[in-house]
């Protein structure tokens, strides 16, 4: 039996959007409160150093804030070190086109220009944008000052939107996040403690939660080992047996998933559920058990008997012959593509002209209160129509709360405080609020941060609790407008759909297949099937976007159909392979293929 197709973002309604907020994902609320302890504790160094719009730099630390403390403090030296050269170089831009508006116009539109395209051809991606923000608004603030000296003082302001958060992701996010390996095994124990669930008892929405979990593969997972690896403080062994266990956990969550989804009449061993939910504790409690006892457990059924193969070597690599390494092509820090596929330059040209229209738009109509217009062209750009459309509506919903709450707080909220305390309160409970959509769903994450986009900009305007409301509106406006300019531009010219990469997908997702056919051993077996629901997830995330794209878009999509159907069956033939029907999956295999082709 397939797998349902997970619902595309055009069939979403309120009932589903509400599910996402609601939905408790492993680690969730952890996450959420450390980016809000984060973000308020950003604010408070800003209003002890008296820093100028305070929601710049909570916006900064919303945006780079991770789960692990290695991530957090190696980004926050980086993004420090990085940004010092930028304001060097921006400070002789400054001295050599400060009375000459169409040079510094052109040096605007010159760095817009680069760091779109850093963002989209280069490993830069993660941060690409923000540096943007970051340097083209200190440009814009740097405009209104009107003497040499007080330019070096801003300059240093500016320095200072990424110092703060740099120097609070170093210092906090060392004592309050969680070690890398920790993030891995909780991680593994919720995929364990999923499965145990499935196998008893699963109705529609606990699979559709498990169907979420499957596909999140696991690339999140390997990241987190990396970087527990530059603690030196595991033992590659240690770190080798969570490698394996992270595999076998998706491995194991495809099987129960197929088991709960299919229609037959069966009830799994009760012995393997306590299994699985004592495994789910030890890795709970940061442990990595070994030597898992499976006698006593019935195998009358293939998958169960699946499942407990994958348990007998679920914590030791080493049991098993290992695979020959595949060989892999060294990646620079650009992609391959990223100097010949011109889409990395209509993108560019694409950014670049929102932000001038941008620019030009506030500046011909002298109201500089809607500046926030060209922070928000850097952050909603996306690569396809599909995207743009999807997230859209979720952006402007986002603004639009978080607008609100920033002028209802404003009105109600901020007279009455009397000291700082209450106002670092209202902070962190709005960031809550913002970081606990922005760490959902892919779906509805937009959503969370514009919510804090847009009350840090209307709220955060200067040091202290703000009480103009004129300045509120303006930043509000201004995250509206720049949402309609990006959206008009990058629909406009070079519209790139979704559709036009399915190929591609498929063609990673079949050859993800092929690999997990050949592969020899159950452990090299587990971590092609780790990999395929990271390859069909992808696949399935731009079929949704192609379904969002307008309906002259769609009508050149004659083969939606079979992507759609296809990559729901792949996650499907990876079960079948590790079932032991290799042969007949080979067949429908090569179906999926000639159909790409």
């Amino acid at each position: 039996m397939a797998l349902p197709v997970i619902e595309s973002l055009s069939k979403l309604d309120f009932h589903r959007i509400w599910q996402f907020v609601c939905d408790p994902t492993p680690g969730r609320l952890g996450f959420a409160l450390r980016m809000a302890a984060a973000c308020t504790v950003t604010v408070l160094v800003c209003e002890i150093w008296q820093v100028p719009d305070l929601g710049v730099p909570a916006l900064v630390m919303m945006a780079i804030w991770q789960k692990d403390r290695v991530t957090n403090v190696l980004i926050g030296v980086v993004l420090n070190i990085i940004v010092l050269f930028l304001l060097l170089a921006i400070y002789g831009i400054v001295k050599f086109a400060y009375d000459n508006t169409v040079i510094y116009v052109s040096c605007i539109a010159a760095i817009s220009f680069f760091f779109f395209f850093m963002g989209s051809a280069s490993k830069l991606k993660p941060i690409s944008y923000l540096l943007g923000i970051i340097i083209v608004f200190g440009l814009i603030v740097l405009e209104e000052v009107p003497v040499g000296e007080i330019i070096t003082r801003a300059m240093l302001y500016t320095y200072l939107f990424t110092l703060v958060p740099g120097a609070v992701m170093i210092v906090l996010g060392f004592l309050i996040c969680p070690s890398p390996r920790r993030i891995v095994t909780d991680d593994i124990a919720a995929r364990l403690r999923v499965s145990a669930e499935l196998l008893r008892c699963a109705g529609p929405r606990e699979v559709a939660h498990a169907t979420s979990l499957l596909r999140d593969g696991v690339v999140e997972m390997e990241q987190a080992l990396k970087m527990a690896r530059l603690e030196h403080m595991w033992t590659k062994q240690d770190l080798a047996s969570l490698q394996q266990a992270a595999n076998c956990s998706v491995a194991v969550l495809a099987f129960a998933e197929q088991w709960a989804s299919s229609a037959e009449e069966k009830t799994p061993p009760a012995e393997l559920i306590v299994l699985l939910e004592q495994m789910a504790a030890q890795f709970g409690k940061g442990h990595c058990p070994t030597g898992v006892d499976t006698s006593g457990i019935g195998q009358e059924n293939s998958r169960i008997r699946a499942i407990v193969s994958l348990l007998n070597v679920f914590s030791d690599p080493f049991q098993a012959e290992p695979e020959p390494a595949e060989e892999k092509e060294a990646s620079g820090f650009f992609f391959k593509d990223a100097f010949s596929n011109p889409y990395h330059i209509r993108f560019a040209v694409n950014g670049t002209f929102s932000v001038l229209a941008s620019y030009v738009l506030f500046r011909s109509i002298n109201w500089p209160g809607i500046h926030t217009c060209i922070i928000t062209c850097f952050i909603v750009a996306l690569p396809t129509t599909g995207e743009m459309v999807s997230k859209l509506t979720l952006r402007i919903i986002g603004a639009t709360i978080g607008g609100a709450i920033g002028i209802l707080s404003i009105i109600y909220v901020m007279p009455q405080l009397q000291e700082i305390t209450g106002f670092l309160v209202l902070v962190f409970i709005v960031s809550l609020l913002s970081s606990w959509i922005r760490v959902g769903d892919e779906r509805i994450a937009y959503s969370g941060f514009q919510i804090g986009l847009a009350f840090y900009l209307s709220d955060l305007s200067g040091f202290g609790p703000t009480t103009d409301m004129a300045t509120a509106w303006d930043r509000i406006v201004g995250v509206l407008i720049g949402n309609f300019i990006t959206y008009a531009m990058f629909t406009s010219f070079w519209p790139s759909s979704a559709y036009e990469g399915l190929s591609t997908c498929m063609e990673e997702v079949t050859r993800k297949l092929r690999q997990l056919c050949s592969s020899r051993t159950l452990s090299a077996q587990a971590a092609c099937m780790a990999q395929l629901q990271s390859a069909v997830s992808e696949g399935e995330r731009r079929v949704e976007y192609a379904l969002a794209e307008p309906p002259h878009m769609r009508e050149q999509m004659i083969r939606m159909d079979f992507f759609e159907k296809g990559f729901a069956d792949a996650a499907h033939l990876g079960v079948e392979i590790m079932d032991g029907d290799a042969h007949g999956a080979a067949r429908k295999i090569t179906a999926l293929e000639n159909m790409t082709s």
